[in-house]
């Protein structure tokens, strides 16, 4: 079962930055498309991000060009660089497998707000 811990969250002003890391467990990590998700308040969760082995990246739209997915394969790691942050990203943010494997991880609370 795959085992993840993110970090990184907290409370920022519109406008500024975050950079969320997600420590992941298993051999599998330098293989697999790894994503982070996020769920708003009332929302379904939502992939936001996503990035292949290759280092290769996608966004939803919402996002692109403010986030950057990025990860370590020898720290089976990955990183979310968030700028230019607005108050509609305020959501618990998780990663995870890309399609999702298993159970999910306690996630890290983003809030933006003035």
């Amino acid at each position: 079962q795959v085992q993840v811990v993110e970090s990184g969250g907290g409370l920022v002003q519109p406008g500024e930055s975050l950079r969320l890391s997600c420590a992941a467990s298993g051999s599998i990590f330098r293989f697999a498309v790894m994503g982070w998700y996020r769920q708003a308040p009332g929302k379904q969760r939502e992939l936001v991000a996503r990035i292949t082995s290759g280092g290769t990246a996608n966004y939803a739209d919402s996002v692109k060009g403010r986030f950057t997915i990025s990860r370590d394969n020898g720290k089976n790691t990955v990183y979310l660089q968030m700028n230019s942050l607005k108050a509609e990203d305020t959501a618990v943010y998780y990663c995870n497998y890309v399609p999702p494997v298993g159970g999910w991880g306690q996630g890290t609370q983003v809030t933006v707000s003035s």
